[in-house]
């Protein structure tokens, strides 16, 4: 009875010593793993910081003087999510001037790519006098094969011809487009639909370019998805029915106003001075006077 009970004693001293070695042995894998995730994190967030740098760096800090045209524009860099880039510009022909607003749903180096390449491709090509969405073709040919998952690249393309104020876009995905015609009921705002969904790894759609005149002290308001796409404490969006809204309870004094309320709406909506994803606004007017010397 005594030897049975040492020897029992003895196969649980025994498998307490396995316990206890395997113990310390997922002791140590789980301090390994912890390990590797600590640093993948801290390379995610460097990368993400660097990329968040590029892009401010990318983005244009003087938009070029152009008569008769006031732009107002404002960039935030979000905290978790980035990949809004844009840039206004004059063509080779001085008369024509082009209006550029992107953005990236992926992280880090996409978002960098994203960036870069509408640098590049964007103003490169666009000034040789091309159609937008010839342009767009171009870039969605550079850009399809490195997209990745379930990212996704959204993109508007106008260009203004100041001989007549017509303006030629091409739009995929989701940025926010917005007409506002001066002197019209209600505010005379209204979209401006995108001829494409946004770019992803399986797109195939034909981008086509869009067309219409603008009036004096006409405006093109342009939102990047992180306005749209902002959220409240309740996870419900900021949404498209506000922007609309903001922009037709703004002020009528001038763009930098508009711009600026825009901005507030979206930050009172969701309580965060810091936003998780990039916002872009950009806002272009036409002026009057400019209007009446091309009619003569």
């Amino acid at each position: 009875m005594a030897k049975d009970l040492e020897k029992r004693i003895q196969e649980l001293e025994n498998e307490l010593k396995d316990k206890n070695s395997e113990l310390a042995e997922y002791r140590r894998q789980l301090s390994r793993a912890n390990a590797a995730v600590e640093k993948m994190i801290s390379n995610m967030d460097y990368e993400i910081k660097m990329a968040g740098l590029i892009q401010k760096l990318l983005s244009p800090t003087e938009i070029p003087h152009i008569s008769g045209v006031e732009f107002s524009s404002k960039f935030l860099a979000g905290e978790e999510r980035g990949g809004d880039y844009f840039d206004i510009f004059e063509h080779e022909d001085r008369l024509k001037f082009g209006i550029l607003l992107a953005g990236s749903s992926g992280y880090t180096m996409s978002a960098l790519f994203l960036s870069v390449l509408i640098k590049l491709s964007g103003q490169i090509e666009a000034r040789k006098g091309m159609e937008p969405h010839k342009v767009v073709e171009g870039i969605a040919r550079e850009l399809l094969p490195h997209i990745q998952g379930n990212d996704t690249a959204s993109l508007f393309y106008g260009v203004v011809d100041r001989r007549n104020f017509e303006l030629k876009y091409c739009s995929v995905g989701h940025i926010n487009a917005i007409l506002q015609v001066f002197g019209e009921p209600k505010g005379g705002a209204q979209w401006l639909a995108p001829s494409a969904p946004p770019f992803s790894a399986q797109f195939n759609a034909q981008p086509l370019t869009d067309s219409i005149h603008l009036g004096p002290r006409d405006r093109l308001i342009l939102c990047s998805e992180g306005v749209s796409e902002a959220e409240n404490a309740e996870r419900e969006s900021f949404g498209r029915d506000r922007i609309l809204e903001a922009v037709l309870k703004s002020p009528k004094t001038g763009v930098h106003e508009l711009r600026n309320e825009i901005l507030f709406f979206v930050e009172q909506f969701s309580k965060i001075s810091m936003p998780r994803r990039d916002r872009t606004v950009v806002i272009t007017e036409i002026k009057d006077k400019v209007i009446k010397l091309a009619k003569k």
